[in-house]
């Protein structure tokens, strides 16, 4: 039996949500001016999360420096993130999918592919559907989505991608010479920059190229696993299921753009503490531990450094993720050169039964923990019940560092098994 996969993608998501938000109250659509979500106007700090197709002519681009966007558009019109209200439209246009699919995976907040497998008697024309589904959305919801078709996630996914807003388009295997194979090597999913790069220096330039090189050459350069990933996806070949329950997460990371450069270690450990309070209750929250703690850096030129260390036990308190880190930013930050963004990741993860074992060798070590523990579960308790940010360390309350980004922030995420 022959897949069908839709994939259903918002068209900049958190712009058009707040554009609907704003005529609602009699405010200006957004998406018809120069405009971009990202940041704090006030501030003019972060990155551009969204950006409107007039901002798009100015040369403002998703993901670069908030100031850059304003040099680009002095008079592009900033809003700042709601994530309260995306997180509502996420559901609403969701909760419309799960009316047609029988399986229904979320890949992000504003993306989800649908798997119609086997439904050709209830829906025998599948074009007319995505139409349907597309139109419903931008009826009852008010922001548009793109549509793609295939036999596989890869081929939908692809699909949804080419020209937007408010479209459909399909990618089958007959098509894929003539759509994909003519698009630049980086607009390959999940092929990034650096890689990309890499591939144009080996004269690979578009997605056919890479396509028709030898696996054997691929896997000198990218080893054995990228470059099976690659070729296969290049010639449209994708055998991941689409799954209704998301796999368990492989790690956990949060990460903040600062509003303010940091040069002292006082400060920097500050934020580190907020973000091992936001990203250990996140993985208490699914039972988990990790055996690996990383923090990550960023300076003013978006050099970017991590450094990592291995625990012969589980963690998931914040007092133990918070010392690890703290003992790893001054190995990784030795020239104290200003920084832009502070990171911590958790990956190498255990849960439930695997993660519930103590060092047999440090008793007393072992005791503490357990107390951290009983302290972070009551803490937890309190936030679900009070809410996140009324409830702080005293360190990050003497600070002033918002913690109440939990998990809704762009750039906390855990990556999950076949997303990454």
């Amino acid at each position: 039996m022959e897949r069908l996969i839709f994939h259903v993608d918002v068209n900049s998501a958190y712009l058009s949500w707040e554009s609907v938000k704003r005529i609602k109250e009699g405010g200006e659509d957004l998406r018809l001016i120069p405009s971009c979500v990202g940041g704090d106007p006030k501030t003019r700090r972060g990155i551009v999360l969204a950006k409107s197709v007039p901002a798009k002519k100015y040369g403002v681009k998703t993901g670069e420096p908030l100031t850059a966007a304003i040099r680009k558009c002095p008079g592009i019109v900033i809003a700042k993130p709601d994530f309260k209200l995306y997180s509502v439209c996420s559901k609403a246009f969701k909760d419309i999918l799960r009316e047609y699919a029988p399986v229904v995976e979320e890949f992000s907040i504003d993306e989800c592919f649908l798997d119609f497998t086997g439904t050709e008697k209830i829906y025998p024309d599948f074009t007319a559907l995505a139409h349907e589904i597309k139109d419903r959305i931008k009826n009852e919801l008010g922001f548009t989505v793109n549509v793609g078709i295939g036999r596989n996630k890869l081929s939908a996914k692809m699909a949804s991608d080419f020209e937007k807003p408010d479209k459909v388009h399909t990618l089958f295997p007959e098509e894929i010479e003539e759509k994909l194979w003519k698009l630049p090597v980086g607009e390959l999913l999940f092929i990034g920059g650096a890689t990309a790069a890499k591939l144009r220096s080996l004269y690979i330039e578009t997605i056919g190229d890479l396509a028709k090189t030898d696996i054997g050459f691929l896997k000198h350069y990218f080893g054995e696993k990228a470059a099976l990933q690659m070729k296969n996806y290049a010639n449209g070949i994708d055998e991941s299921p689409v799954l209704a329950e998301p796999p368990r997460p492989k790690g956990y990371s949060n990460s903040i753009t600062l509003e303010e450069d940091i040069t002292e270690l006082s400060g920097a450990n500050a934020v580190l503490l907020a973000l091992a309070d936001s990203v250990t209750a996140h993985m208490r929250s699914d039972g988990a531990k990790a055996y690996c703690v990383a923090v990550t850096i960023r300076y003013l030129d978006f050099k970017t450094k991590s450094h990592q260390r291995s625990c012969d036990t589980p963690v998931n308190t914040t007092n133990e993720v918070y010392r690890i880190s703290k003992e790893l930013l001054p190995e990784l930050w030795k020239d104290k050169k200003p920084l832009r963004l502070l990171g911590i990741s958790l990956t190498n993860l255990s849960f439930g039964e695997e993660s519930e074992q103590m060092s047999l060798f440090d008793e007393g070590s072992g005791e503490k923990i357990k107390r951290d523990e009983r302290l972070d579960k009551t803490v937890d308790k309190l936030r679900q019940k009070f809410g996140f940010d009324k409830i702080k360390r005293g360190t990050v309350l003497s600070a002033g560092i918002n913690t109440a980004r939990k998990f809704k922030d762009s750039e906390d995420s855990k990556t999950e098994g076949d997303k990454q």
